[in-house]
């Protein structure tokens, strides 16, 4: 079957900005725990892939932003619906405790791990005796 190209629409996706206007937004699943050297935050982001997560820091904040096929997921017709549809957002005020320089995430399988490394400065140290 050959299709005529000039009748398949294809709609641009969202920008960010526009899609925060237009689009659903709900607040993920997070775990967030330390050990002496770090603070790691997981976030659950099921239907987001690498290419739509959107992470700053920005005034004191870090904020984590994932994002679905919207369109798709709100025009399907649905038999059971029970999960809520939307993309994800969560802002955490982070302290100065942690080194921005060095923060890392990884998405694998919709979990995001993102590192916070902690300052030298906040980190246990042991003084020896003399």
């Amino acid at each position: 079957m050959v299709q005529n190209k000039e009748a398949v629409e294809v709609r641009p996706s969202r920008n960010w900005d526009e899609a925060l206007e237009k689009e659903s937004w709900i607040a993920p699943s997070i775990d967030i725990y330390e050990t002496a050297d770090d603070y790691f935050l997981t976030a659950f982001l099921p239907g987001v892939t690498k290419e739509n997560v959107k992470i700053k820091l920005e005034d004191g904040n870090l904020v984590i932003m994932g994002r679905v096929d919207y369109d798709s997921l709100m025009n399907r017709k649905y038999i059971l619906k029970e999960m809520e549809v939307g993309n994800f957002y969560r802002r955490f005020k982070i302290s100065d405790s942690i080194d921005e320089s060095k923060v890392d995430a990884k998405l694998e399988n919709g979990t995001l791990n993102v590192k916070l490394p902690k300052h030298e400065r906040v980190k246990p140290k042991t003084i020896e005796i003399k």
